[in-house]
C-alpha cells in the first residue's frame, strides 16, 4: 500500500476531519510506531502502529455522505452548549459514527449541507484553494441598483481583504424586496449578509441551493438523503 501523509489516514479512518487530524498531531496525540509523530509524516496504515490518545485508528469506514436541507434555527454542528437543535440531530444515530459537517450554514440560514466521514470531502470542500462554487437564493430588502451589484460582482471589501468575484443573477423584486442567485467561490463567516448590510439591502431570507454539483433538486426542509458515491466522487478525484 502507498504511504499517506498520517493526517489524511485519520481523516479517512472517519475518526476526525483531517483539519482536525492535524492539530491533533501538533498537540503530541498521535505516536508512529511507538514514538511521537511529527505532522506531514507518512505512513502506511497496514503495517504502521497508528495510535490516537492511545488507541489503535478504527477500521476504515465506508464513506457516507448525507445531504440536509437545513432549516432556519439549527446549529451546523454536532452538538451545541446551549441545547439547540443541531444538524446531526436530523441523522439517526445509527448512522452518525464519524459523521461531521462539510463547513457550516449560518443559524438563520437555511438550505443544502453536507455531513460525512471522509476527511478528503470535506477538505475539497472547504479549503479556498479548491474554490468549489456554492449558490445561494438570497431575498434583499428594497432593490438594489445595476452600479452596486456591479460593485458586487466584481468584489467588495470586507475585513481589509477584497472578496473574488461572484455571479449575481437577478431573479425577481416586488416593491420591498429583490431576489437574486448569488454565485460564490469562497466561503467567509456570514459573507452575503455581511456585504448585503454594507451596501444597504440587508438579508431577509437566505437559502443554499447547492454545493458544487450537488443539489437540493426538491429535497423537503428538514429532509435529508445518502448520496451515492458518484454523485460526490468527482469532487475529490
Amino acid at each position: 500500500m502507498p504511504l499517506n501523509r498520517l493526517q489524511k489516514i485519520i481523516s479517512e479512518s472517519g475518526l476526525l476531519s483531517r483539519r482536525k487530524a492535524d492539530l491533533i498531531i501538533k498537540q503530541g496525540r498521535v505516536t508512529l510506531n511507538g514514538r511521537q509523530a511529527v505532522l506531514g509524516e507518512k505512513a502506511d496504515p497496514s503495517s504502521d502502529k497508528i495510535l490516537v490518545d492511545g488507541r489503535d485508528l478504527p477500521k476504515k469506514l465506508n464513506h457516507k455522505v448525507f445531504l440536509l436541507n437545513k432549516p432556519y434555527g439549527v446549529i451546523s454542528s454536532c452538538e451545541d452548549n446551549h441545547g439547540r437543535k443541531t444538524i446531526l440531530s436530523f441523522i439517526p444515530s445509527h448512522l452518525r459514527l464519524g459523521i461531521h459537517p462539510v463547513g457550516r450554514l449560518d443559524f438563520d440560514s437555511r438550505g443544502a449541507i453536507l455531513l460525512t466521514n471522509n476527511g478528503e470531502l470535506t477538505l475539497r470542500l472547504t479549503h479556498p484553494k479548491y474554490s468549489h462554487t456554492k449558490t445561494y437564493l438570497v431575498w434583499l430588502s428594497g432593490k438594489p441598483s445595476q452600479s452596486i451589484l456591479d460593485n458586487w460582482r466584481r468584489g467588495i471589501l470586507l475585513d481589509g481583504k477584497k472578496t473574488l468575484p461572484a455571479k449575481i443573477e437577478f431573479l425577481d423584486n416586488d416593491s420591498r424586496k429583490t431576489l437574486l442567485k448569488v454565485i460564490l467561490k469562497e466561503g467567509r463567516n456570514r459573507q452575503i449578509r455581511r456585504i448585503a448590510d454594507l451596501i444597504g439591502h440587508p438579508v431577509q431570507d437566505l437559502q443554499r441551493i447547492s454545493i458544487s454539483n450537488i443539489n437540493l433538486n426538491g429535497l423537503q426542509e428538514g429532509k435529508w438523503r445518502e448520496l451515492k458515491r458518484k454523485e460526490w466522487s468527482s469532487i475529490i478525484n
